[in-house]
């Protein structure tokens, strides 16, 4: 790729490691890395014109069930909490195929764009008639952004005590061979890598003790990370407590599920021992505010584990539990919500938004990610803050107080994934009419 630039910046938020503010600037990049960042840098470049525009990283998305937006807003889990949400919607995601699997991924990768996202991870722990990990994979490379997704599974089904249905488990033996798999045909560890592949079993609540400790074993003899459910609200923490003796921080530290290369979604109930664990061993959390609101779940302990150093990103977690894959609004929501539970002061929008960022590339371990310096990758998200939501603002770069929710320009890899506030990599309203009619034949079906 020849050499490109973003230039005349209103304000760069570059969130690098001195945090700076540069106003009226450029960025110039080539084969999908940043070499220059600074004034009068563009020159007779092509360019980007982002006069009356806020540059960020591209944000991160550090947890997501792409399937799931194929039932949004599903009658009977709307108003229920985690356990009774889970128990109505398994029965129709029972019936996926994987055309629905791809989809939903594809129109679910299209909204995070949309709001920004440049790096997405992906926990898929059902795979019914012949679904299989590469569905997602090939959706993301079909839209363009860099994919983290992870190899999900459940093995303990009702009739042994679990919450599942007993139709979308899986044998254990079979869930390890199939990571072993899709590692070896995806994962890839080089610097800039557009897919790595991490292995999830679902939660603990439906998954074997053993297969936990298979799996911790598993990722580490192939240098992957690993991710899970955890701790996402009292109906989680009473089954730890009354199946394990343990709370859920100490159960995960048994099998091996904690240090820097594990990150557990949700983190809602985590108590001052179990951030300690976390900080200590830089186990990482996926923060969901949205979707922890919708099921009720509580505000997660954000402040205390920022204060602490516990790595931590954003994530919108399904569309089913969040109705929404936005992750402006959900760097809004953590951002409300540490207020309401701790005051005005608890939490700026700067660092809401370097959450959103830095935060969840650091917790998927892409430092070369989230990020605007020379040599990180050139993941690019463009505001335009001329418009209605920022009329009047004072601060411009207080993007979470009064600014878009939808991004004008997002370049991945130095290529560009939405323009002028469109997609650009493939035809997005072909793919909803195409996600709307499935989603009605489905709940036609049952």
């Amino acid at each position: 790729m020849s050499l490109r630039a973003i230039k005349g910046a209103q304000v760069i938020l570059t969130i690098d490691d001195t945090r700076r503010e540069l106003h009226g600037a450029d960025i110039v990049f080539q084969e999908g890395k940043i070499t220059a960042i600074g004034p009068g840098l563009a020159g007779d470049l092509p360019a980007i014109d982002a006069q009356g525009c806020v540059v960020t990283p591209g944000l991160v998305n550090t947890h997501h069930h792409l399937y799931q937006s194929m039932t949004r807003a599903v009658p009977g889990g709307q108003d229920a909490l985690l356990f009774g949400w889970l128990q109505t919607l398994y029965p129709i995601w029972a019936a996926f195929t994987p055309e629905h699997i791809y989809t939903s991924a594809q129109i679910g990768l299209a909204e995070l764009a949309l709001s920004g996202c440049s790096l997405s991870s992906d926990h898929l722990y059902l795979f019914p008639n012949g679904s299989r990990l590469e569905d997602t994979i090939h959706a993301a490379q079909y839209v363009g952004l860099r994919f983290h997704p992870t190899r999900g599974a459940m093995s303990i089904g009702v009739s042994d005590g679990g919450l599942p249905p007993d139709d979308l488990v899986e044998g254990e033996a079979e869930i390890l061979k199939d990571c072993i798999r899709v590692i070896d045909a995806f994962h890839d560890s080089g610097e800039g890598a557009m897919c790595r592949v991490g292995v999830a079993p679902c939660s603990p609540f439906s998954v074997s003790r053993e297969l936990m400790r298979d799996a911790a074993v598993l990722a580490r003899d192939k240098a992957v990370m690993m991710h899970t459910h955890l701790a996402e609200n009292d109906e989680d923490i009473a089954y730890s407590l009354e199946t394990f003796g343990c709370r859920p921080g100490e159960y995960a530290e048994s099998l091996g599920w904690v240090g820097p290369d594990v990150w557990h979604a949700h983190c809602v109930k985590l108590d001052a021992a179990e951030i300690a664990l976390f900080a200590q061993t830089g186990t990482g959390v996926a923060h969901c505010p949205c979707s922890n609101c919708r099921l009720g779940s509580g505000i997660a302990p954000l402040r205390a584990m920022r204060d602490q150093r516990v790595p931590v990103g954003l994530g919108v977690d399904g569309s089913a539990s969040n109705d929404a894959g936005n992750l402006v609004a959900e760097a809004r929501q953590a951002m409300l919500l540490q207020r309401v539970a701790r005051g005005a002061d608890a939490m700026s929008a700067r660092e809401a938004l370097e959450i959103a960022t830095r935060g969840g590339a650091d917790v998927l371990g892409r430092a070369e990610c989230g990020r605007l310096s020379v040599g990180a990758r050139a993941d690019i998200a463009i505001w335009d803050v001329s418009g209605i939501e920022s009329a009047g603002s004072w601060d411009p770069a207080a993007l979470l107080l009064a600014g878009p929710t939808t991004v004008r320009d997002l370049v991945v890899e130095g290529r560009d994934v939405v323009r002028d506030g469109q997609i650009v990599t493939f035809d997005l309203a072909e793919g909803i009419a195409r996600q709307n009619s499935m989603a009605r034949a489905l709940r036609d079906s049952l």
